[in-house]
């Protein structure tokens, strides 16, 4: 612990005297790989649960509403699992669920219902949340799970490529108010992550491309080799090729989670915040369509903005903006809505960013693949160039035509 002491002249009244101390909060991020959770690979998450003193932990299951359809038998899953490690947890209650995607983040009222449930059920903050669902099911459990006593211990099972390659490893919780995406939430490190490969089984196919966004994103900012595979494998990740797909998805979370725990700020205090790179468009698109366009969708179509204006702007050379469309569209990410043609409401966006961010507006902008800068300003007739640029890339048939050739 660093200590820094700051005081007035001796004789100086002590009231006046300031005292600031440096100090920093031990976490540890723990993620782990299953391909069965909840068959051969079940004490992964049994070894998680630690007792408090000689008391096993009270745990509580909350599912994705869409994940207990589509998997029937997950209840019955979670069960056994309970009674074949009965001396070392109680579940606590009826195993809860909620609705997915957006929905659970656009109603406040269900953040309510959880806390109830929570209470009902005892939990203190030596107690486990586990929540096994998409992004935005993690996000609103997660948020309720800690605001509950400061903070109950979570567990997160995503159950979506998006989730598994980015949302899920984070730090992040939240819900939307004011028409505003994740306008209320917190920062809070999870107790662990497991990132079970069963629980894509199900995931319709768009559901399982749009994840795929955020592995091109974190590849662009980290690491030019890991954007060559994708690109190289496009498309036998958009035919679930898990060969393909597998180390992909991997490679997302692990970049992520070096950025959250290495990169110097893991609850974003700073100005820039990298892992955003193309999602001051996204954010707002979601909304402008009421949701129609997935999170995973609006990021390939904000990536793909950003990478075509750092092209215009930053240097970026145009045949690796050309590789970068190629590579989302390839993975069967449409980068094209009616609402990228209301673009005086799209560029409200720069204004909502920079607000979530506060201070000065920073954005990430790429001079070559695998490289970032940070920047301050933005040429508005030079993005609406970058906007027009994407969505005339995605009315064009051909694979062959060039960013000069549409320029001209």
């Amino acid at each position: 612990m660093n200590r820094e002491l700051t005081s007035h002249p001796e004789g100086a009244d002590s009231q006046n005297n300031s005292l600031d101390i440096q100090f920093h909060v031990p976490c540890v991020h723990r993620l782990r790989f299953t391909m069965d959770l909840f068959g051969r690979d079940q004490n992964v998450l049994a070894d998680l649960l630690e007792p408090s003193g000689d008391r096993i932990p009270r745990v509580q299951f909350w599912v994705d509403e869409s994940l207990a359809k589509a998997l029937p038998n997950l209840s019955s899953k979670i069960r056994r699992f309970a009674n074949t490690h009965s001396n070392e947890l109680n579940i606590v209650g009826n195993i809860q669920t909620c609705p997915g995607g957006e929905e659970v983040k656009n109603d406040i009222h269900i953040i309510e219902r959880m806390l109830k449930c929570m209470n009902a059920a005892d939990l203190d903050r030596r107690s486990y949340v586990v929540v096994i669902g998409g992004g935005a099911v993690l996000d609103a459990v997660g948020f309720a799970a800690a605001i509950a006593h400061r903070g109950i211990r979570l567990i997160r099972i995503p159950t979506t490529t998006l989730a598994q390659a980015d949302s899920g490893v984070g730090v992040k919780n939240s819900v939307n108010l004011f028409a505003k995406k994740n306008w209320i939430g917190t920062f809070n490190v999870p107790w662990a992550v497991i990132n079970d490969e069963a629980m894509l089984e199900t995931l319709p196919d768009r559901e399982f491309r749009n994840g795929f966004s955020e592995a091109v994103k974190v590849s662009l900012l980290k690491d030019a080799e890991e954007f060559a595979r994708i690109e190289r494998d496009a498309h036998r990740i958009r035919e679930r090729d898990m060969e393909a797909a597998r180390p992909v998805i991997r490679r997302s979370a692990q970049l992520h989670i070096e950025h959250i725990t290495a990169g110097g700020d893991p609850f974003e205090a700073l100005e820039a915040r990298p892992l955003d790179y193309g999602h001051w468009s996204a954010h707002k698109l979601e909304p402008m369509t009421n949701f129609e366009v997935r999170h995973g969708e609006a990021v390939a179509i904000g990536v793909a903005v950003d990478t075509v204006y750092s092209s215009l702007v930053h240097g970026l050379p145009k045949q690796d903006a050309e590789r970068v469309l190629h590579c989302l569209r390839n993975l069967g990410l449409h980068l094209n809505h009616p609402m990228l043609h209301e673009t005086e409401t799209l560029l409200e966006g720069l204004e909502e960013f920079r607000q979530h961010l506060g201070g000065r507006l920073t954005l990430t902008m790429l001079p070559e693949i695998g490289k970032k800068i940070d920047v301050h300003e933005v040429d508005k007739k030079q993005m609406l160039r970058a906007i027009e640029t994407v969505v005339d890339f995605m009315s064009e048939p051909s694979d062959s035509i060039t960013l000069d050739q549409r320029e001209g």
